[in-house]
């Protein structure tokens, strides 16, 4: 308890008012109780298994940004398997501290989320950097990780540039079979001209079209 501006003393639960009028401004000095502190200590455990299992998280400040555009934001991260939520400053440093991720100590203030994705290194930072763009500076890249690695707000704008991994794998599968298809065509050509190799079959019907 603290008096202001007369004197107060107190000893034993009892005060001793020296002047009067008294203005008693209060502070709590209270420890947490047991019951919130195991809560939060539940929650720091939770994020930190999350952030070791995550292959890549980034960290954002959403200040400013709308329901409606907190809403979109959320169904495009479910739709890419990414984990998006507000976190407190606090309870966030203590679990990166516990992976080791002390760097990312100075991103944690202001308004914090963080987004992760456990099996797609990429997707973080490619939904969180297209919204970026849409909305300017209602929402920031902070920084993040990869691979349990700090990683800049360059790095996850560089990553936000690489497809989609289905788009990856599609595109790896293309290539894989344009020989493939490069090669029926020609069996389908040499079919039709009566098993002739095209080559010939081609520069018979050259005179005849002179």
């Amino acid at each position: 308890m603290i008096c202001y501006p007369s004197l107060c003393l107190c000893a034993q639960g009892r005060f001793l008012f020296l002047n009067a009028p008294t203005i008693f401004l209060e502070v709590n000095t209270r420890m947490p109780n047991a019951k919130v502190l195991s809560e939060k200590q539940a929650i720091v455990a939770e994020l930190t298994e999350k952030i070791q299992k995550a292959s890549a998280g980034v960290l954002v400040d959403y200040k400013g940004i709308t329901v409606a555009e907190d809403t979109a934001l959320r169904a495009d991260c479910r739709e890419n398997n990414v984990e998006y939520s507000v976190i407190k400053n606090t309870l966030l440093r203590f679990a990166f501290n516990n992976c080791g991720l002390n760097e990312l100590d100075d991103q944690l203030n202001g308004s914090t989320s963080l987004a992760i994705c456990a099996d797609d290194p990429v997707a973080p930072a490619r939904v969180i950097a297209d919204y970026a763009k849409k909305l300017n500076d209602k929402f920031e890249i902070k920084g993040g990780f990869m691979d349990g690695k700090v990683v800049s707000r360059e790095t996850i704008n560089a990553l936000a540039a690489i497809p989609a991994l289905p788009v990856l794998q599609a595109q790896f599968l293309g290539t894989m079979l344009a020989p493939i298809t490069g090669l029926a065509v020609v069996l389908k050509q040499i079919a039709e001209k009566g098993g002739e190799p095209v080559a010939v079959a081609a520069e018979e019907a050259a005179p005849a079209a002179e």
